[in-house]
Formats: C-alpha cells, sequence, structure tokens
C-alpha cells in the first residue's frame, strides 16, 4: 500500500476511531463501532470495508454477525505511533486536570466533550491496554521496572537478558516458541505512549506481561473500553515481583 493510500483511509475521523477503539485488542462488530463513533450502520460497514480492503482490520465472520479487529501487532503499533504526534487536547473548564510535565489526559485525542468522557480518558491515561501490551503510566512504570532490574536491556536494542528469561521461568510465563525468529514478532519492542509521552513496552515480552496480568487478575477492565485497574492481588504482585508501587490516583 502506498503511503498516500494508508494517510487517506486514517485521515477520515471515523475510520480513525474505529481502529483508535480496536486498540483494545479485541473484535467489535460492526454495530458496535458504529455506535462508538455515532455514526450510521450502514456508513460503519462502508467505512471497514475500506479499512479492511486496505489490510489495516481483519474480518470475521460468526453467522449473522461480522468482527473486525486491528489486522495485527503492527498495525496496533502503526495507530499508537501515530497517535503520539498528535498535538495535546484541551480539558474542558471542570474536567480532571492534566499529567505531570503539563501534558492532558487526552493527549493524542480530540478534547473530550463531557465529564464522563474526559473521567474515561484519564482512567486510560493512568492503566489501558494498547493492543495486547500495556500503556499509560502502569506500562511505562512496569517497563522501568524491568529496565532497573536488568530483566531487559537496552544495549544494541531492547532484548530480554537472561536474567529476565529466568524470572519468566520463576513467573510461569512462556514466550511464544516462535518470538524473535526472522519473520515473526521481535521478543521485546519499545512503543511509544501517546499519553506519557515515554515508551513503554511491547513486543512477545511486553503482550505476555499484560496477558499474564489479566489472567491472574493482577489487572481487570474498567467496563467494555481500553481502561485497566490494577487490582489488590496486582499491588502485591507488582511490589513483589518488580518493586512496583500502586500508582497515584
Amino acid at each position: 500500500m502506498s503511503l498516500a493510500r494508508l494517510a487517506a483511509l486514517l485521515a477520515d475521523p471515523t475510520r480513525a476511531a474505529f481502529c483508535t477503539a480496536l486498540l483494545d485488542g479485541r473484535a467489535w462488530t460492526a454495530g458496535e463501532l458504529a455506535r462508538h463513533a455515532g455514526v450510521a450502520p450502514s456508513t460503519a460497514s462502508e467505512h471497514l470495508s475500506r479499512l479492511v480492503d486496505g489490510g489495516l482490520l481483519a474480518e470475521e465472520r460468526q453467522g449473522r454477525h461480522r468482527y473486525v479487529r486491528l489486522a495485527g501487532p503492527e498495525v496496533a503499533t502503526l495507530i499508537e505511533d501515530l497517535s503520539s504526534f498528535t498535538p495535546p487536547a484541551e480539558t474542558p473548564a471542570g474536567a480532571p486536570g492534566g499529567l505531570s510535565g503539563g501534558l492532558s489526559p487526552t493527549a493524542g485525542s480530540p478534547a473530550p466533550r463531557s465529564l464522563r468522557e474526559s473521567t474515561r480518558l484519564s482512567a486510560e491515561a493512568r492503566a489501558r491496554t494498547c493492543y495486547d501490551h500495556l500503556a499509560g503510566r502502569l506500562g511505562v512504570t512496569v517497563g522501568d521496572a524491568v529496565l532497573a532490574r536488568g530483566l531487559v536491556t537496552e544495549e544494541d536494542g531492547p532484548s530480554l537478558t537472561a536474567l529476565g528469561r529466568a524470572w519468566l521461568t520463576d513467573l510461569g510465563a512462556e514466550l511464544p516458541p516462535r518470538a524473535g525468529r526472522a519473520g515473526a514478532r521481535p521478543v521485546v519492542r519499545t512503543c511509544l505512549d501517546w499519553t506519557e509521552r515515554r515508551n513503554h513496552l511491547g513486543g512477545a515480552f511486553g503482550a505476555l506481561l499484560c496477558r499474564t496480568a489479566l489472567d491472574r487478575s493482577w489487572v481487570e477492565r474498567i467496563g467494555s473500553g481500553r481502561a485497566l485497574r490494577v487490582t489488590p492481588d496486582g499491588e502485591r504482585a507488582l511490589r513483589e515481583l518488580l518493586g512496583v508501587e500502586p500508582l497515584p490516583a
């Protein structure tokens, strides 16, 4: 696909809203995405067909239902990286304040239209999924912790150390067999966080950490969106395993 065609696909606000919603890593129906973006089902179907034809989304059909998801982690990385280039949005009067450093919790997205939406975006800035790995303040904090403990090194590019592999074994977590091989997903990849404007961890290692946290109920989803909440069990696990203290509210 040419750069111009790719840019045209993502230039439309409705298609951009679809791709951002699908960063939660799950499959959505066309109707769910239509309601999310506030468009008619017929409009949503037309936009989704263009995104599928362009290779950004993958389609699955179950009976009468049409599900779509991001075509892969490389597409999620593209969407998240592009989001980091958008200017911070202004926080409306009466809405919660921004993050440290002067960034609004809605950086990389339109200004919230209500207090409810501002609350949701603030929750996503604190902790969320970026496709299949941890993002927001939680993701950045976990990334800092694994670097500080020598589980990951950034020398000659991010990579998992021998200590990190031993840590995973003790945790009872296993990387995919093909991770890091030619043509497969890298073991560790840094991903620029669009709210923190710092890197969090992606790649197979980042995905494994996120999946483990969800499977062991260290984090739980808030509603049906991307925002996450760290549970009391999660606070204990993060403290014991990585020395991570609870995030400030």
